[in-house]
């Protein structure tokens, strides 16, 4: 089942367009990931999908419901979480207090999701008195992830969790992300480690000058030797 469209959004800052016609989706249980050269327009698709920029064109819907240019605490409400690259956590903020704010739209009992996240995060559940900013930068991103999930949400956009993180810490990310999607969560990654996201995604799109070059199952666009060559440094 298809859970998220996106067809043929133009879109992009002020006057000027960034992603020009762009497609995808992602079914139910899948990881899909967004790869392509900086300036591709990854993270600009991530805003979209999410309310932060409203397209010119194209439309947006979520399990049949268009949901092009709703803001994005309607879009939360709906069931999507989104996690950007920078600026994800409240420093200042102890960890328990960064997942509680997660849950600011809930009107119910969230404690029992509190406990799942911390399932999810055991380290967090250890230093949950620590302010976030505090934290290495591989621990402020599962802070984050573990925010975004306290909405229960059915989509999680991550845009690049591995940015900027030791090697061994981006494995761990990366096992997370694929821990998060074996709950049930339909993820959508933008990777620079292209190589990593293709390795774990279900289906991926390549992106470059903010259109769509290919498209296909991880497995296939890793085994191709021109998306390997432009793409994946060979």
């Amino acid at each position: 089942m298809i859970v998220l469209k996106v067809e043929n959004v133009t879109v992009g800052y002020t006057a000027v367009d960034i992603l020009h016609g762009v497609s995808m989706e992602a079914k139910s249980g899948e990881i899909v990931s967004i790869i392509g050269p900086n300036g591709a327009g990854k993270s600009t698709l991530l805003k979209a999908i999410f309310g932060l920029l409203k397209p010119h064109q194209g439309k947006i819907i979520l399990n049949d419901e268009d949901i092009t240019g709703l803001k994005p605490d309607r879009i939360a409400r709906k069931g999507i979480s989104y996690v950007p690259q920078v600026d994800n956590v409240f420093p200042s903020l102890t960890i328990q207090e960064n997942l509680e704010m997660g849950a600011f739209i809930r009107t119910d009992d969230f404690s029992q999701r509190l406990e799942e996240v911390y399932d999810l995060f055991p380290v967090m559940r250890e230093r949950k008195k620590d302010k976030a900013g505090q934290l290495s930068g591989g621990q402020r991103q599962m802070v984050a992830m573990g925010r975004a999930l306290m909405l229960d949400p059915q989509v999680l956009l991550l845009d690049e969790p591995s940015a900027g993180l030791a090697p061994l810490l981006v494995a761990d990310i990366f096992e997370k992300v694929k821990e998060i999607n074996a709950t049930g969560v339909v993820i959508v990654i933008v990777e620079q480690n292209a190589r990593e996201a293709l390795k774990m995604a279900h289906h991926a799109y390549v992106l470059a000058m903010g259109r769509n070059v290919m498209d296909d199952k991880g497995e296939v666009l890793l085994a191709d030797e021109e998306i390997g060559r432009l793409y994946l440094g060979g």
